[in-house]
């Protein structure tokens, strides 16, 4: 399911780039961003990389109950897990002025539209119900310790919240009908 996510907002993204700049060639890509000092990807030059730097579980979201039910069956399977995703854009251009212009225009993009339901995006892959993306500013420190954890120099880059990706698989656990009458049986009940 995150593979879905990032690979949607990554194409509009890139559909919007192409939009307001007015060219239309590959400015987004799906990478590590911690190879960059490494060299060993050189996919990842003159291109924003997106890449996930956190994945946290959204526990006010989650449901405490293990079953569901379905007209007169209960059928018990964990609840979905819900995810907040910390996503990285990193401008990694030779040219400095591009770096920044294109993280303007991610800054613009999400400025622009931050909520995504299949009312308002019906290319949303199926099983995302929405997604909701808000900036995350950093402290100095946190972007320090950031790019320090990733092993590469600063360059021009936004984070954002993804926030609300569900993680659930159809596989239940059982099947049972729901007690619908208790019986009280006080026969053997002694009185001295």
């Amino acid at each position: 399911m995150i593979n879905l996510a990032l690979n949607f907002i990554a194409k509009n993204i890139q559909t919007y780039l192409g939009l307001q700049l007015g060219e239309i060639k590959d400015y987004i890509l799906l990478g590590n961003v911690s190879n960059l000092d490494t060299g060993s990807d050189s996919s990842l030059q003159n291109k924003i990389i997106l890449s996930v730097v956190n994945i946290e579980e959204d526990r006010i979201s989650r449901s405490p109950d293990n079953y569901s039910r379905i007209d007169r069956q209960v059928i018990y399977k964990n609840p979905p897990i819900y995810l907040n995703l910390d996503i990285l854009f990193a401008a990694n251009y030779t040219d400095y002025y591009t770096s920044l212009l294109l993280i303007s225009n991610v800054i613009k993009f999400f400025q622009f539209q931050n909520v995504f339901t299949p009312l308002n995006s019906p290319n949303l892959p199926p099983g995302i119900e929405e997604l909701i993306f808000d900036l995350k500013t950093l402290s100095l420190q946190d972007l320090n310790n950031l790019w320090g954890i990733l092993g590469s120099k600063y360059i021009p880059s936004v984070v954002y919240k993804m926030r609300l990706i569900i993680i659930s698989d159809d596989f239940s656990q059982g099947m049972a009908q729901p007690v619908i009458e208790i019986k009280v049986n006080d026969n053997n009940w002694n009185q001295s």
